[in-house]
């Protein structure tokens, strides 16, 4: 039977839930287990993609299109398994599901009431993750105890082990001894407040996680265990560590892998976990300094580029480079850019977002980069604008624009999708997931991939406008990819330039820390280029690393297949 292990936290949000979740994972499934996971989230939204980036971060995007919590991106990237919006279940969504069953007369004329309605609902997308071809299903329940918003997920985890059986079912919380500085000492009070709130809704946590600044000492340990009821082997402490792939071997050192076996059988299972030690090593190594420069609208809350922040890591790793990371506000870059404040650069990323704020910073970025050679990869967004800097300033098209931006531009060489153009509502409406591109031919893009067809994940409105593509196909500017049916444009590249590509996707969402993003991978390798001086074209670049794990998987040619058929 599917074994369940629900992770809870108390004290202050954002200890790294999700990081001991996915680093848990990543452990049992080095043990040989099939590992899935899920995000429980309390708030009313439907789901995250409405919010601002300000409000919750990075919108993560499933294969099959769910804008989902940004903590399935840290799942993915440590299980290495591709979720489905499955994965992630809000408050929202559940009331919006229970109410709708009442309108259909679905209670037969029950009252509906909180306990059992709701938290039978989240039991069930609880349990729809469990099949014969899962072994551990690990629930994070995000919030922390005392939160009004989480007692009915509380009550449904709760009950979860008397419906699946208490050898099916573990609870591991994360907490927070803080340092107190006038007396020099570890507190251990917050932890053992949190764990009594947990308990009076009735959980009795196995294990505790207690995140600290420093390491714990064994008498504290001994302390927590006593006072909260847990064995001293289910006390496990994370101090922070340097790089956040370490936090699965200091889980492992600490023994709470071990623990969680054995309390649910698990522990015939042999961990291998020789990959990972050697990609922590390779971490460590990486030392070639290279800036790279992030010219975004959400700047101010790093977590709204988490997925692109890691894919340069991953790429960083993969090179043996140490990614330093410019922030640059897009309202502000044409004056830095002025000033000459961005010269300094080894690449530039323009990432997705919306709205108009900051766009011209990054067009004004974008004509930085292709007119002084520095390598420049555009993610959704940054291919957009790449678009149009090139249409206002190589093709002439004087004030080229999107018509997100400038609805009466003379030139919109980026328009709104047809099927969208009479829709008012926001939520769902838009390109997303898993989609199908196929690359040209010796392309600069299929050289990185290659292969010449290709998965990448997508969340947008706006297309590039084929009314232009033949102003595009005769300059430099190549379209390198589109879509199956030839109607869209997936990738942009420029000739004679060291690396200037965009992309309509998020190749970021798929990118894995053993095995980086093709478009990241050779960005960074162009930007290493730079720095180093060289800036050799990018074939020379490519050509020494294509014999590598593509990121896409097996299976690409039978979504083309079908997306033809379609």
């Amino acid at each position: 039977m599917t074994k369940h292990i629900f992770v809870t936290g108390g004290v202050v949000s954002g200890l790294g839930k999700g990081l001991t979740g996915s680093s848990l994972g990543r452990l049992l499934k080095a043990r040989g287990l099939r590992v899935t996971m899920q995000k429980l989230d309390p708030y009313l939204n439907i789901d995250p993609g409405t919010m601002n980036p300000f409000e919750h971060g990075e919108v993560f995007v499933t294969d099959d299109g769910g804008e989902t919590d940004l903590d399935l991106g840290h799942y993915e990237r440590f299980i290495d398994e591709n979720l489905t919006q499955d994965s992630n279940s809000t408050t929202g969504s559940i009331y919006s599901s229970v109410i709708a069953a009442e309108r259909r007369g679905d209670y037969l004329g029950r009252t509906v009431q909180v306990i059992p309605h709701i938290t039978d609902e989240i039991k069930r997308r609880i349990t729809r993750l469990a099949s014969d071809e899962v072994d551990v299903v690990i629930t994070e329940v995000g919030g922390t105890v005392g939160d009004i918003e989480i007692l009915p997920f509380l009550e449904a985890v709760r009950q979860f082990r008397l419906d699946v059986g208490r050898e099916n079912v573990l609870y591991v919380h994360v907490t927070l001894v803080p340092f107190i500085g006038p007396s020099s000492e570890q507190k251990t009070k917050p932890t053992q407040h949190s764990v009594t709130e947990l308990r009076s809704r009735g959980i009795q946590p196995d294990a505790i996680v207690c995140r600290s600044d420093d390491p714990i000492s064994i008498d504290l340990r001994r302390k927590i265990s006593n006072l909260c009821d847990v064995p001293l082997e289910g006390v496990v402490n994370a101090a922070d560590a340097a790089s956040l792939y370490e936090i699965p071997v200091v889980l492992h050192e600490e023994g709470l892998d071990d623990h969680v076996c054995r309390l649910l059988g698990l522990d015939d299972h042999t961990l291998d976990f020789e990959a990972w030690n050697q990609l922590v090593a390779r971490v460590k190594a990486a030392s070639t300094p290279v800036r790279i420069g992030v010219i975004g609208k959400y700047v101010s809350l790093p977590d709204a580029y988490l997925s692109v922040v890691e894919a340069l890591n991953h790429a960083g790793i993969h090179h043996g480079a140490e990614i330093d990371l410019e922030w640059v506000q897009a309202e502000e870059a044409e004056g830095l850019l002025a000033a000459g404040r961005l010269r300094d650069l080894d690449g530039i990323v323009i990432p997705g977002g919306f709205g108009e704020r900051g766009i011209e910073g990054k067009i004004a970025a974008a004509a930085y980069a292709r007119e002084h050679n520095v390598p420049c990869l555009g993610l959704c967004l940054g291919m957009q604008v790449m678009t149009i800097e090139y249409a206002r300033n190589a093709l002439n098209l004087t004030g080229a624009n999107s018509t997100e931006f400038d609805p009466r531009t003379r030139h919109p060489v980026i328009d709104l999708m047809e099927s969208q153009r009479d829709v008012t509502d926001m939520g769902g409406t838009m390109r997303l997931g898993a989609y199908v591109a196929q690359l040209s031919a010796g392309s600069r893009v299929a050289l990185a991939y290659g292969e010449e067809v290709v998965s990448e994940r997508h969340r947008h409105r706006y297309e590039f406008n084929p009314k232009y593509r033949k102003r595009f196909e005769q300059s430099d500017l190549t379209l390198s990819g589109e879509s199956p049916d030839g109607r869209l444009v997936e990738f942009i590249e420029l000739e004679n330039h060291p690396y200037w590509i965009g992309t309509q996707a998020h190749p970021e969402f798929k990118s894995r820390p053993d095995r980086p993003a093709p478009l990241f991978r050779t960005f960074v390798a162009a930007a290493l280029d730079r720095a180093a001086g060289r800036n050799p074209q990018l074939p020379n670049v490519v050509e020494s690393i294509i014999d590598e794990p593509n990121v896409d998987g097996p299976g690409v040619d039978a979504d083309l297949a079908a997306a033809e058929k379609s």
